[in-house]
């Protein structure tokens, strides 16, 4: 038997966002190990105001009164050895936004562990999340892995699965991977803790890039099919939002529904309370809920009681 099986492990997290923050108060809540310091990126204008704001991760752990350690960067000596002197078991990393150097990565004595939003390997990088939906994959879910220098290609310890529903958007299956890692992270801690984890080498053969989303592909593009372009509205929200142009204005589009009618793309088949239909590359979209420049979300109904005119039937977008 493993004669420190059932001691607390000494671990350091490191995360920034709110999907970070969720598995960091999993940690919390639970008690089963000493946490002994947060790793997050410096605080950074956010929002309208540009106001300086700590990280979700940051206000979690403060909240819990922990240690907090914001470095620029991981690559200095002094950095090291300040990590090295909390003498950790075990490096949580969630969606912390920096490289770990080898140097960093050598440090806890059970290594690093990544929860990385989606199962691996097929989607390694910044986005897999929007790049599942986007993709048109079926299922996603989370993958807890040992670290190494290479981009999300560490041994696999745990997978838990989920699917991708029609309606999914990036925002509601992030919230639905943010309920399974925090589970599963504290069931591979155990396994660590217990010297019974089961690494799983991945197939690099079968993995796929999520690039980081950018603000211009979000851009409609009405020639390609209604389907593909479902999917990417889906993908991109709450962040970056989809948007066609209507002459000067640019419109925001929150959600849609795919239908078989056909045209020329871009232009305005039909607009009613049910939605403002657009003819794309193949099939159409029904624009359920728009925004327009300087005003809230609304429903197509709300648009179109005050701007029928800019919709009506031939008008194209984009």
């Amino acid at each position: 038997m493993n004669s420190t099986a059932n001691k607390p492990l000494r671990l350091v997290f490191a995360g920034t966002p709110d999907f970070a923050a969720h598995h960091l108060q999993a940690l919390i809540d639970s008690g089963e190990h000493e946490i002994i310091g947060v790793y997050t990126q410096p605080d950074r204008p956010a929002g309208r105001g540009k106001k300086t704001l700590p990280s979700a991760v940051k206000a979690c752990a403060e909240a819990a009164g922990l240690p907090v350690f914001q470095p620029l960067n991981l690559k200095n000596e002094a950095d090291h050895n300040e990590l090295a002197a909390l003498q950790p078991d075990v490096m949580v990393v969630v969606a912390y936004g920096l490289i770990l150097p080898q140097a960093v990565l050598d440090i806890p004595r059970l290594g690093c562990l990544n929860v990385h939003g989606s199962i691996l390997p097929r989607w390694r990088g910044a986005a897999p999340i929007q790049r599942a939906i986007e993709a048109g994959d079926a299922e996603s879910g989370v993958t807890i892995m040992q670290m190494e220098a290479g981009l999300d290609t560490g041994p696999m310890l745990n997978k838990q699965y989920c699917d991708i529903t029609a309606d999914d958007t990036a925002a509601s299956l992030h919230d639905k991977l943010a309920e399974l890692g925090g589970p599963a992270l504290l069931e591979t801690l155990r396994e660590l803790q217990a010297g019974t984890a089961k690494p799983e080498v991945q197939d690099d053969s079968l993995s796929n890039y999520a690039s980081k989303i950018e603000k211009q592909e979000a851009e409609i593009d009405w020639s390609l099919d209604a389907a593909t372009l479902d999917r990417r509205i889906r993908a991109f929200i709450p962040f970056p939002i989809c948007y066609t142009t209507l002459g000067d204005d640019r419109v925001r589009i929150w959600h849609v529904q795919v239908l078989a009618e056909s045209g020329q793309a871009g232009t305005i088949l039909r607009a009613d309370k049910a939605g403002i239909v657009v003819a794309c590359g193949q099939g159409s979209l029904a624009i359920q809920r728009l925004q327009l420049p300087g005003g809230k979300q609304l429903s197509a109904a709300e648009v179109l009681n005050s701007r029928a005119e800019s919709f009506k039937p031939g008008t194209i977008l984009g």
